[in-house]
């Protein structure tokens, strides 16, 4: 038997205090982007939640979008642990796919908005959360967390 930390082997002392001080920086950088978005184009605070459906249809839509990556993601993952990880298919890979689900997912919400919402700048705040949303995501795993990792 090892001692007690053994299963943490391998990983950096500070990784952890890392880990929480990216995940604080970057929660405070969405929050504080929501609300001058939300101040500027007059829009409601909404509630933080992935079901929120503009009507039936929507909601119809959405589910069909998640069983269906639900599909996918089994096969992706079957099919790349069948391959040389070294010769892995990335567009099948956990993360690349959830991505594509929020994209997939929030810009259905965007083009419900844009037809069905009371608000007309709804949509154009949707939007501007994807992009933001992708833009850090993106830019965290291009540089390795901006080099902390």
């Amino acid at each position: 038997m090892g001692r007690m930390g053994d299963f943490l082997y391998g990983i950096e002392p500070m990784f952890w205090l890392k880990l929480i001080l990216l995940l604080l920086i970057v929660t405070l950088l969405a929050i504080a982007f929501n609300a001058v978005m939300r101040r500027w184009l007059k829009v409601d605070k909404k509630t933080f939640s992935s079901f929120d459906h503009v009507n039936e249809r929507h909601r119809k839509i959405d589910w069909v979008i998640r069983f269906s990556f639900i599909g996918v993601l089994f096969f992706g993952a079957f099919t790349n642990v069948t391959r040389d990880p070294m010769d892995r298919i990335w567009f099948l890979e956990t993360h690349i796919l959830v991505f594509a689900l929020i994209i997939a997912t929030e810009g259905v919400r965007a083009i419900m908005k844009k037809r069905y919402a009371e608000n007309r700048n709804d949509h154009i705040y949707t939007i501007l959360q994807l992009v933001f949303l992708s833009i850090v995501t993106i830019s965290m795993f291009t540089t390795n967390f901006f080099g902390w990792f």
